[in-house]
């Protein structure tokens, strides 16, 4: 694909060796050498796949459940995967699909069911405080930040994410793909199945109300969050 670096290149073409050696140990029974070479697989791609799966379903522990099933999935079903299309894209595809079918169910829950009585947890928190507040801290010691600046970067993401939430599915999806995981309009094309002017349309229409829900926001985003240009996470 033009336009992509020589790292994502070679990662690529590591993916596809693996995925070739895995789908050849599968024909020939040798499952447990499968598996075995399947999970280079798996650590190139949980944490991209858990950074995904939680902008989608807002929790943590539903967000890890909906990656292991997509890594499972991929694995039955890898004899159907076509070497000319790059494996992070093939894989990302059925966590979308999973994802969006765990909302979709989630939503017909919600619609029937009569919630629990008592105070409901929030998406991500503990019961305990303490070992958050002790992650907290880590990640501000290994960061070098102050703690006002972490609360600040802190607020700054939930507030984000809260007013990501709001979007419809399909620009939720174009957005978070873009401008999270700084893939090309083409890619965004090919794991939604919406065509390239229709992934535009829809991270043009995400933008714009990202933009209205956090223009009364106290904490100002930064500089660069949320134009109409895509960026490119490292």
């Amino acid at each position: 694909m033009s336009g992509t670096s020589p790292a994502l290149a070679a990662a690529r073409e590591a993916d596809a060796s693996a995925a070739s050696a895995v789908k050849a140990y599968q024909a020939a029974g040798e499952l447990e050498d499968a598996r075995e070479r399947y999970t280079e697989l798996v650590g190139r791609h949980q944490r991209r796949a858990a950074r995904i799966a939680y902008h989608y379903l807002r929790d943590s522990a539903e967000a890890d459940e909906a990656v292991q099933d997509a890594f499972v999935k991929a694995y039955q079903h890898l004899a159907s995967f076509r070497e000319e299309l790059p494996f992070d894209v093939w894989f990302t595809r059925i966590l979308i699909n999973g994802c969006l079918d765990r909302i979709k169910a989630r939503t017909r829950r919600e619609r029937w069911l009569v919630p629990m009585a008592g105070p409901r947890r929030s998406s991500g928190a503990t019961t305990d405080s303490a070992p958050a507040d002790r992650d907290m801290t880590d990640r501000v010691a290994a960061s070098g930040q102050s703690p006002e600046q972490a609360l600040l970067g802190r607020e700054r993401r939930q507030q984000i994410a809260t007013a990501l939430a709001k979007l419809p599915e399909r620009q939720r999806s174009v957005f978070v793909l873009s401008h999270v995981e700084g893939r090309t309009s083409r890619e965004v094309s090919a794991l939604t199945g919406l065509n390239e002017s229709t992934v535009r349309v829809h991270l043009f229409r995400a933008i714009r109300k990202l933009r209205a829900l956090l223009a009364n926001d106290a904490v100002v985003t930064a500089p660069g969050e949320l134009k109409g240009k895509r960026r490119v996470t490292s």
